[in-house]
């Protein structure tokens, strides 16, 4: 029998612990400092492996997962204001958040794919900071349209510069310019003890989710089933553009990862600033509360089941 995978375990202490009100909580300084760590060991990663590859084939695949979550954010647009009711601003800002992605989600399929050894191309790392932008931009012109009013300027400083794109930005340049060889100094801090900070992380993500069950009783099951229903449907559009674009298993598996998700760092800052009339307590509720923990427990073996389907490889 297969034992349950200790960041799994780690997530379900924090979101048991918050759900009974326990006095546990992790200071906001470290929960700061793993952000980063992780942001950056992701970086590094992905620009080792580039190092060891050309870069022309990538610009067909940066386009692909630009439309991707261009269509992910305009579906879910679509389904909020017509299925489930969402005022505009609500439905847009949502929107932004499921055509984002989660670097949590992310970190989590990275150590699922790893502990069984399925190879992952290198250049996903390059695709989830690509992916943070398009929803965002998408979402502000969904909830006012383009006007004189618009502050592109911070806009696009929070969306281009923000903490997550930068960090993950700046760890492949320098994971990409020192090459494998030149990281083995530091690879014990980065890659080695990668798996123990995302523990740590997924402990206090347990207690951040459950706090937004009050929420989630507020909008009742049209956030759950959202909340669900929207993931399945991105994972089955980001399998087919992985097959489009000749990735392996692995590589198929992450980017209906990647699409599955739902952001909770790059796009709530974001929509402070460009959507303030909409509440962030909504969209989080659906990513945090339903999305994020639907993904890491059930959905990334549901999507290497279907990567396997798709390309008739063994599981």
């Amino acid at each position: 029998m297969n034992s349950i995978d200790p960041v799994i375990l780690f997530f379900l202490f924090g979101l048991v612990a918050g759900l009974l009100r326990s006095e546990l909580k992790l200071p906001s300084a470290l929960y700061d400092s793993l952000s980063i760590f992780l942001l950056l060991a992701i970086g590094l990663k992905g620009g080792q492996g580039l190092a060891t590859q050309p870069l022309g084939p990538l610009l067909p695949q940066l386009l692909a997962v630009v439309v991707l979550g261009v269509v992910q954010t305009l579906i879910a647009f679509g389904a909020l204001r017509a299925i489930f009711r969402f005022d505009r601003p609500n439905a847009a800002a949502t929107a932004a958040h499921y055509g984002s992605v989660s670097v949590a989600t992310f970190a989590v399929a990275a150590a699922w794919l790893s502990s069984r050894s399925i190879d992952v191309e290198p250049q996903m790392a390059i695709l989830l900071a690509v992916m943070e932008i398009p929803a965002i931009l998408v979402g502000i012109v969904l909830a006012r349209g383009v006007s004189k009013d618009t502050d592109w300027r911070s806009l696009g400083h929070e969306a281009f510069l923000g903490k997550g794109v930068t960090l993950l930005l700046g760890g492949m340049a320098i994971g990409w310019a020192a090459g494998p060889e030149g990281l083995q100094p530091i690879k014990i801090m980065y890659f080695d003890l990668f798996k123990a900070v995302l523990a740590l992380f997924l402990l206090e993500m347990g207690l951040i989710v459950s706090r937004q069950v009050d929420e989630l009783k507020r909008r009742g099951l049209s956030l759950i089933a959202f909340g669900l229903a929207m993931p399945l449907l991105s994972a089955c559009l980001g399998l087919g553009t992985g097959m489009m674009l000749g990735f392996s298993v692995g590589g198929m598996t992450m980017l209906a990862t990647l699409a599955a998700s739902a952001s909770y760092i790059a796009v709530p800052a974001a929509m402070r600033i460009a959507v303030p009339e909409a509440n962030p307590a909504v969209s989080l509720a659906g990513s945090l509360g339903v999305t994020f923990p639907f993904n890491i427990l059930a959905g990334i073996p549901l999507y290497h089941w279907m990567a396997t389907q798709l390309t008739g490889a063994t599981p």
